[in-house]
């Protein structure tokens, strides 16, 4: 491991290394998921989701947060919606075809806003927590003949406040070794506009298939899930944002289809699901990896917070 990516991860919390919860989105069944990180004490808390695909939680209010692709991915019917915490008081926050098929999330708190990628809609896009000041700040494409161009499909986002920049992952197309991550800043430059901005930076390009993202900003590293074909894909990778690598260093491997990644910083780990099922936990190195659930239906977005 390069000095770079040394993390300060030592948990402070000892005997309470294990605390929290982990919310996990089952795609195929429309279904929002709460258990304890090894798993145990799991319960279903939403239903009838529409391909419900990224999640964040909001711990200060006891909300969560998810994205629905819409019962079509090819139709423009994506959502937002809310809940609390328990699953209950469920709402729409961002209605049915004001964005086409959302991916992940992210919350930004401090600053009241939630950012995410969409997917078909070529777009990166941001709002107010209750929905309101949509805004779109990377437009990729326009139009039904871009849309069939992967390489324009927005799919994973994260946020690094100290820079203020968003990071996304445009996949590219299945396996197709086209994949990019990028980043440029959380407002569009003055007098430029989403489809034109001078400030998008390529940060990674030629990946396999990257999918979500999640940035430890405490060590300013950038974690994400492949799930294109071995030997760089189907991982789970890192680099550090400041001092860049030559390449990135793949930590996990052997996932089938990795999508959802969720970080615990003080508690030295991560959890990752993919498309067959499966969630995992490792530590932030990517040693100690245990594949604690398995058969769980079409997994997605992951989220962990201290509830």
């Amino acid at each position: 491991m390069t000095d770079a990516l040394v993390t300060k991860s030592k948990s402070k919390r000892g005997s309470q290394a294990a605390a929290g919860r982990l919310f996990v989105l089952e795609l195929n069944a429309g279904r929002i998921h709460t258990m304890n990180p090894d798993g145990t004490d799991g319960k279903v808390i939403v239903t009838g989701c529409e391909l419900p695909d990224g999640i964040a939680v909001d711990v200060d209010a006891g909300h969560i947060y998810w994205t629905n692709m819409g019962s079509n991915p090819g139709a423009n019917d994506g959502s937002i919606e809310r809940a609390d915490i328990d699953g209950r008081y469920r709402t729409s926050i961002v209605p049915r075809g004001a964005t086409f098929t959302p991916k992940q999330i992210h919350l930004d708190k401090p600053n009241g806003k939630l950012y995410w990628c969409d997917r078909e809609g070529m777009r990166v896009m941001r709002a107010n927590l209750d929905g309101s000041q949509l805004e779109t700040l990377v437009e990729t494409g326009r139009g039904d003949a871009d849309r069939r161009d992967q390489t324009r499909w927005c799919v994973g986002i994260t946020l690094d406040p100290k820079r203020k920049q968003i990071y996304w992952t445009q996949k590219g197309p299945d396996n197709g070794e086209r994949g990019r991550i990028l980043r440029a800043g959380v407002d569009i430059p003055k007098g430029e506009t989403a489809a034109k901005r001078s400030d998008i930076e390529a940060f990674f390009v030629r990946l396999p298939e990257p999918i979500d993202l999640e940035l430890d900003v405490t060590n300013r590293v950038l974690y994400w899930t492949d799930r294109g074909d071995p030997p760089r894909g189907n991982t789970v990778n890192r680099a550090a944002i400041d001092a860049k690598p030559a390449a990135p260093q793949i930590l996990i491997t052997h996932l089938m289809e990795g999508i959802g990644i969720a970080l615990d910083v003080p508690g030295d780990r991560m959890f990752v699901t993919d498309f067959a099922g499966s969630m995992y936990s490792a530590k932030l190195d990517g040693s100690g990896e245990r594949n604690f659930l398995f058969a769980q239906g079409n997994l997605t977005g992951i989220a962990y917070a201290e509830v």
